[in-house]
């Protein structure tokens, strides 16, 4: 969360303007790998090697409504109706990973984005599992937000262009936040994604980590709630990602300028930064935006962390701003859009033909149940 006016004030009516959430009816949870249109593959020259691409943008779209926020439900359908129309005309994201879907308005401009396949996050009532029940640092504080219970949910989407064929989530713990970031059920959630023609799954997550002072809570205390969540990431990220696919991790992890937070983080997750690949001028990663000092990863919240699959190697080759306030890209959220396109990569002999033929291993029994339920939830 990005911090609340008046306290008080925002505490005592949080309770009353969550149960005067409307529901909306649900987008599609599930489209079939033959419903969606196939990318472009193209073969090496030797004939050896398939790759095609794939474009993933993290945005935090400051969903958050009155008296958070005022005045945002026109900036958040003008992000839904952009999104719409760069999807429509094949230049937008094939998948976005959203934080702060708080708000009916931003609800609304996620689902008008007309991505076929959108999963959410933790709802309000979504209960974390094997979190620990050791106290924070500190004392807790009703005026901060740190009622004992969630008001909001946890803010997530992914949406995509291609099936959504299994999925999961969890919250974080209860005792694992701190301060106003206690209203939200922050966690993480996995959307595993089929691309056609690609002899891989990829293993997309999204997260929303505990903010620093923004949080209202002192800093030993945030900062032990976010070593909490992110202990409680890579765990669900071990239990729930299959070695045999690419993996991807994105969202706002909330470690700007941050070198406890950082050193935290890594000591849980030995994934690849986007940010510091495309550093390497070896990389081939066009950077297309502006990054300043050696470690340009310390200057943002919005990140993306990569591991590569077994038959399909990813690596990042682009990236880009989006949204940033730049000729044609207005500045919609108090959050610039990161957009990184990878290129997927493997044995041209494994390309499935047809592109949406049997996956092998397909026929093993899957981890999660096939997406049917209501994607985007008020609660």
């Amino acid at each position: 969360m990005i911090g609340f006016p008046s306290p008080r004030l925002f505490v005592g009516l949080a309770l009353l303007l969550a149960t005067g959430c409307s529901t909306l009816p649900p987008p599609r949870a599930y489209v079939t790998c033959g419903e969606t249109l196939p990318p472009a593959i193209q073969t090496s020259a030797n004939g050896a090697f398939a790759s095609t691409r794939l474009k993933v943008l993290t945005y935090n779209i400051e969903g958050l409504g009155w008296p958070a926020r005022s005045g945002r439900a026109r900036y958040l359908e003008q992000i839904g109706e952009r999104l719409a129309a760069m999807r429509a005309d094949g230049t937008g994201p094939d998948i976005v990973l959203f934080q702060e879907m708080f708000s009916d308005a931003a609800k609304r401009a996620v689902k008008s984005t007309g991505y076929p396949a959108i999963y959410s996050g933790p709802r309000r009532t979504t209960r974390a599992k094997g979190a620990t029940r050791d106290y924070l640092p500190g004392r807790s504080s009703l005026m901060r937000g740190e009622l004992g219970i969630h008001v909001f949910g946890s803010g997530l989407a992914i949406a995509s262009r291609y099936s959504i064929i299994d999925y999961a989530r969890t919250p974080y713990g209860r005792r694992s936040c701190a301060g106003f970031d206690c209203l939200s059920n922050k966690g993480i959630a996995l959307a595993r994604i089929e691309i056609p023609g690609v002899p891989s799954l990829i293993d997309v997550y999204d997260t929303h980590m505990n903010s620093r002072g923004a949080s209202g809570a002192p800093a030993p205390r945030n900062l032990s709630a976010h070593d909490r969540q992110a202990q409680e990431a890579s765990r669900f990220i071990d239990e729930t990602h299959d070695d045999e696919n690419p993996l991807i991790f994105g969202g706002d992890f909330n470690m700007r300028r941050s070198e406890p937070r950082w050193e935290n983080f890594t000591r849980y997750q030995a994934l690849d930064l986007v940010h510091r690949i495309c550093m390497t001028p070896a990389s081939g990663c066009d950077v297309k935006m502006s990054w300043d000092g050696d470690e340009p990863w310390m200057d943002t919240q919005d990140l993306q962390f990569l591991w590569t699959g077994e038959d399909v190697r990813v690596r990042p080759v682009r990236v880009e701003a989006m949204f940033d306030g730049s000729p044609g890209s207005p500045m919609l959220s108090d959050h610039d859009g990161f957009m990184v396109t990878y290129e997927l990569r493997w044995k041209a002999g494994l390309t499935r033909t047809p592109a949406c033929a049997k996956m092998a291993g397909r026929n093993r029994k899957p981890r999660f149940p096939t997406p049917h339920a209501p994607v985007i939830s008020s609660k």
